[in-house]
């Protein structure tokens, strides 16, 4: 058989001939590409919302609330003796959780001198001169101010002491 010379010549010819089937791998090249394609969009696309639609959780706002104090009258007291007689001369000022706690702390003011003069009048000089025995005195004045005044009622709620004067004659 002989080949028609117009065959050659003619671009339809050659472009059917020249143009084959797609193969099985071509196919699954594809599939990866459109599949990247898509995660690469979505990926994108999440980004994207996470900055537009930032979490409720990253814009809240910090409520702060306005520290309550109750300033307490002074306080003189005998100390332990470790040479002589010895004095403490205190003033302090409590924090409080709310309002409500002063209240209540007012109210019982008897209960709360009579627990600090005897918390204080078992000290000696010594152990609360330094500054770790105040942050321990500290520590016993929030414990014995937050215990319960009645058998039924729930604990104070002090959250710190701080000490305006504090002298040891």
């Amino acid at each position: 058989m002989k080949a028609d010379p117009k065959m050659k010549t003619d671009p339809k010819v050659e472009a059917v001939a020249v143009t084959a089937p797609p193969s099985k791998g071509s196919k699954k090249k594809l599939m990866i590409m459109i599949g990247a394609l898509v995660i690469a969009i979505g990926g994108g696309g999440g980004i994207a919302w996470h900055f537009i639609h930032p979490s409720k959780n990253a814009h809240k706002e910090v409520k702060i609330e306005t520290p309550v104090f109750v300033q307490l009258d002074p306080f003189t007291v005998n100390l332990q003796q470790e040479s002589g007689e010895q004095f403490l001369q205190v003033s302090l000022t409590l924090q409080v959780e709310n309002m409500t706690q002063i209240d209540i702390i007012k109210q019982n003011m008897p209960q709360v001198r009579s627990r600090l003069v005897v918390l204080l009048s078992s000290k000696k000089a010594s152990e609360i001169a330094s500054t770790q025995g105040k942050t321990n005195l500290t520590n016993e004045i929030i414990a014995q101010i937050n215990k319960p005044f009645a058998p039924t009622a729930p604990p104070q709620k002090v959250l710190g002491v701080f000490f305006t004067s504090f002298i040891i004659q």
